[in-house]
């Protein structure tokens, strides 16, 4: 019974202290000033959540700096000089000074876009690719290695070019009124080249 009595006595104080809160005439606890009541040097892990990290003692030291309500005394006394010479200055001469300022910042922003523009134009420009590696790639295997390329020849005489090759033509022209040269001391299976162009052994129609 003792139990249940003390149970019903703090329930009906927070209660009552829950009804005058919320009264519209209660004031707010945001605006009540906290008074420090334990100062421990040792760390508070609590402290530490609540703060995130931030203050992980609550001792004599930090305390003033946290529960702070007013700037320090020489901040103060350089904020009151400040709203002395404010006061001093005329309405006019104020305006052309902020007019001034505003001119001088807004021509810094100008500069400084005007920077970053460049410096991302330039990097693109410097990152832009202007060729494509596969295709010079393979362009230098076909012409140090030959790689990809056909090796197909079309039946019947040289002067028959298959459909699709330009400049063939050409190149047939021109070896067909070349006259084939023996090549003295070479073996009998070597094929003689002239200009690049395998030439057909003798007896034989001349074929590219």
């Amino acid at each position: 019974p003792s139990v249940l009595d003390s149970f019903a006595l703090l329930s009906g104080q927070l209660n009552t202290l829950n009804k005058v809160l919320k009264h519209e005439k209660a004031p707010l606890l945001r605006n009540q000033v906290i008074i420090p009541l334990v100062l421990s040097p040792d760390r508070d892990e609590e402290i530490m959540r609540q703060t995130e990290g931030r203050v992980p003692v609550f001792s004599h030291e930090v305390v003033p700096d946290h529960l702070r309500t007013k700037p320090d005394p020489e901040v103060e006394e350089q904020e009151k000089q400040l709203i002395t010479d404010a006061a001093r200055i005329s309405p006019d001469a104020a305006q052309k000074q902020i007019q001034s300022l505003n001119k001088m910042c807004s021509n810094l922003l100008e500069k400084i876009s005007k920077e970053e523009r460049e410096s991302e134009s330039g990097g693109l420009r410097q990152n832009k690719q202007t060729f494509n590696p596969a295709d010079t790639n393979a362009l230098v295997a076909a012409v140090a290695f030959g790689k990809g390329l056909s090796n197909r020849r079309p039946p019947g005489s040289g002067a028959s070019v298959q459909s699709g090759q330009p400049g063939a033509g050409a190149i047939i022209a021109g070896a067909s009124g070349m006259q084939q040269v023996p090549m003295t001391g070479a073996p009998a299976q070597q094929q003689p080249m002239l200009a690049g162009v395998q030439m057909a052994p003798a007896g034989q129609p001349g074929k590219v």
